[in-house]
């Protein structure tokens, strides 16, 4: 399957926060959950932003643009309102917000066109943007691209966003959507496994819980790749067969997979997903089985 995913990909459903000024990096290592104090010109983080529970509001693949300048891309429809309550957070702070998309292009590369594959989270200058190194998927490597507006796209076959879709869910690390804001801490889509959360940086909003859910041992959800015959979307709710009235997870994001059916990210309880028999929607819905993760999961604490 690994040949379809080689080519460039447009990504409409995309877009781009821009936090400028002298206190962006400081604004933001404030209240998100990776450190970006330390932000290099060279890596990216991948992050959250979390209410005081602990829930996710949206999740970034953030670089510097330049020494006053971070770019964070998250998806479209959560920009708008995740830029209304980070702007409420700026007070004083020497940082402008605005929404960049429109000045933005997002490409997806995938296969040939994203080697060199650097390490993940790493950033480089390439065709005329910048270039973000991502997790492979299906063992392609995969990277970000964002260059300005009307700019060509980095060469390279012409992809579909729907196969890069896939690719994001093969991937394993989901972004955050509408259906599932305030769904998860971020623990429960293995973000602390996947760069995404920093255990040492200080207090951000919902610090708190994320750090109790790690370091006492009382995580009780993760996620899961998972593949149905049927179509899955996020915010779809998943059942173990046995306990056909709690929902034993939700379904985070979904793809059309170009061998057939679907396959999903899907945060569960880890005694359903041991358990196995799951299904979408309801009890006897339509079956799930559940894929190898790509990626090793960081241990308790």
């Amino acid at each position: 399957m690994s040949q379809s995913l080689n080519g460039v990909a447009p990504l409409p459903h995309l877009g781009v926060i821009r936090a400028q000024g002298e206190e962006a990096a400081k604004f933001l290592h404030n209240q998100l959950t990776q450190d970006f104090a330390l932000l290099g010109a060279a890596e990216a983080r991948l992050a959250a932003f979390c209410t005081a529970k602990g829930r996710m509001l949206a999740s970034f693949i953030a670089f510097r643009r330049a020494a006053d300048e971070i770019l964070l891309v998250c998806s479209r429809d959560v920009l708008p309102s995740t830029l209304k309550r980070l702007s409420m957070f700026v007070l004083r702070t020497k940082v402008k917000l605005s929404d960049a998309s429109s000045e933005l292009a997002l490409y997806g590369l995938v296969g040939e066109p994203a080697t060199p594959a650097d390490a993940p989270w790493s950033v480089r200058e390439a065709a005329g943007g910048w270039r973000v190194q991502l997790y492979p998927a299906e063992g392609q490597p995969r990277a970000l691209w964002v260059g300005r507006a009307g700019a060509a796209a980095p060469a390279g076959p012409a992809l579909e966003t729907s196969l890069w879709q896939w690719a994001e869910v093969r991937s394993g690390i989901a972004t955050i959507t509408q259906p599932i804001v305030e769904a998860f801490v971020p623990q429960m889509l293995n973000y602390e496994s996947v760069g995404g959360v920093n255990f040492k940086k200080g207090c951000y909003p919902g610090q708190e819980v994320v750090a109790r859910s790690q370091f006492r041992g009382t995580l009780k959800r993760r996620a899961f790749v998972a593949h149905c015959d049927a179509e899955l979307a996020a915010g779809q709710e998943v059942f173990q067969a046995a306990d056909p009235e709690q929902p034993a997870g939700l379904v985070a994001q979904a793809a059309p997979s170009p061998a057939g059916g679907w396959d999903a990210i899907v945060s569960l309880q880890l005694a359903a997903a041991q358990a196995g028999d799951l299904h979408a929607q309801r009890a006897d819905g339509p079956a799930l089985a559940l894929l190898p993760l790509p990626y090793p999961l960081l241990a308790d604490i």
